[in-house]
């Protein structure tokens, strides 16, 4: 089972796998290293990145994030300005901290990109090694960043699972959801609360949907106001201000035409992940790459909907929790595994589930509509040009949250039943993510990543 404290991930950008998932590792092998009672021992720190995280580390911020991880610093609680203030020390030859050792850092020899050995638990391995004054290893763990700031470590099995037995509303796949809610007469955000509340107080799980809603807006309101360049390299220009200012002198004016809704969701998703390029700080929904399209159709819901209501936000992410969640069980959420399905579709269906709840639908209705927004997003590489979440990632949520109000639409307006179910989408999206070449699975080695002319 996974949580709404699992899922949704407040951190910094660019990427929940590549720069908070890391981050979160390194971390943990500082504590441990702490821990073992080694620090006055150790006189070097080495960070091994394989697969994905080497292809593309320096673009998503890999190397910045795993050093500051090792420093002591969380995603959830780092302020990005912080953030990049850290790293520009640790570049410039400041050591690393480790109690009262002071452990002198290289980011050209301690950070080491092997894009050849190939890593045998997941592509999203890190490998950290503490060193003597001799040269040998002293300590040494290894971690895989499994999608979504989710972490590992090699071997392990996620610790989540182990809780399952203690919630009222266990489900495995769709269908046990569909039919745990037939025999319970609740919905999917009811059975999602109920559950969150075997395993902590109701105060608590209402607090953090509140502060999961207020970041998500929060990234979207600073994301709408900002202009400039985004960092990395490609003089990618921040659109999302401009488009907005457009349309709201729009408003009330016979220029305005009936499809700019779909304007504004898409400059709400692209104001998300403007910030996401940008290292801001965002929510894993269910991932950094595709943090954009959830807040999109929620701030929809808030502002376009008649009748929305917070009642109503809560019961959109504690269905998209669910959502979420088999997708996370039955296949993956890192596109380093099987592609932008598994990022930008995730985060469709799940807006989809969510707003059809939101705006009243059944459980199989939910239903139809996460399986309808996922079908439509299969096969779909991740290709980032330049190892950067910028293109085509920013425009791509912007599609995703589209996608996800015609799925909630469409949905609400059948009865629930359809031919394809969504447990059989998942299990295709997981086939298609194993079938597909490496190229396309976040190593920016094909696709778009190859296919583009720098002028």
């Amino acid at each position: 089972m996974i949580s709404v404290f699992d899922l949704f991930k407040i951190g910094l950008g660019p990427s929940s796998s590549h720069t908070v998932g890391p981050m979160i590792a390194a971390g943990a092998f500082r504590e441990a290293l702490l821990a073992a009672g080694l620090a006055d021992r150790t006189a070097r720190l080495e960070t091994t990145l394989y697969g994905s995280l080497a292809w593309t580390g320096r673009g998503h911020a890999t190397d910045m994030a795993t050093t500051l991880g090792l420093m002591g610093a969380a995603p959830d609680t780092l302020d990005p300005d912080r953030a990049d203030v850290l790293w520009a020390g640790a570049r410039g030859g400041e050591p690393i901290r480790l109690g009262d050792a002071r452990i002198p850092f290289d980011a050209a020899r301690d950070i080491i990109l092997d894009t050849t050995t190939r890593p045998p638990q997941h592509p999203n391995t890190l490998a950290f090694r503490a060193l003597d004054a001799d040269g040998g290893a002293i300590f040494a763990q290894r971690w895989l960043s499994i999608g979504g700031g989710f972490v590992l470590r090699e071997g392990g099995t996620a610790g989540p699972a182990a809780t399952a037995a203690s919630v009222p509303y266990r489900f495995a796949n769709s269908l046990d959801l569909l039919q745990a809610g037939a025999r319970s007469g609740r919905t999917i955000a009811e059975m999602t609360f109920a559950n969150e509340c075997a395993w902590r107080p109701a105060e608590e799980v209402g607090a953090y949907l509140t502060r999961v809603r207020e970041a998500m807006f929060a990234c979207l309101d600073r994301g709408l106001g900002r202009s400039g360049e985004l960092p990395g390299g490609l003089k990618v220009k921040r659109r999302a201000a401009g488009i907005f200012a457009q349309l709201q002198a729009e408003r009330g004016s016979n220029a305005r035409t009936e499809h700019a809704v779909m304007d504004f969701l898409s400059v709400y998703a692209m104001a998300v992940n403007e910030e996401n390029a940008a290292g801001g700080r965002v929510v894993t929904a269910p991932t950094n790459g595709a943090a954009g399209v959830m807040p999109a159709v929620l701030r929809y819901y808030r502002d376009h909907v008649r009748d929305a209501s917070a009642e109503g936000i809560d019961v959109f992410l504690l269905t998209a929790t669910a959502i979420g969640a088999l997708f996370k069980m039955n296949a993956s959420i890192s596109g380093a595994e099987v592609g932008c399905q598994g990022e930008v579709g995730v985060a469709s269906s799940m807006a989809a589930a969510g707003l059809c709840a939101a705006l009243g639908g059944s459980n199989e209705q939910i239903e139809n509509a996460a399986e309808i927004a996922m079908e439509h997003h299969l096969g779909m590489t991740c290709d980032p040009i330049g190892g950067l979440v910028q293109i085509p990632c920013i425009e791509r949520n912007a599609f995703g949250a589209v996608k996800a109000v015609n799925a909630a639409s469409l949905a609400l307006r059948g009865d629930g039943s359809h031919r394809v179910s969504l447990d059989s989408v998942i299990a295709t999206m997981r086939e298609t993510g194993r079938d597909m070449s490496h190229k396309y699975k976040e190593t920016s080695l094909g696709g778009l990543a190859v296919n583009w002319v720098e002028c």
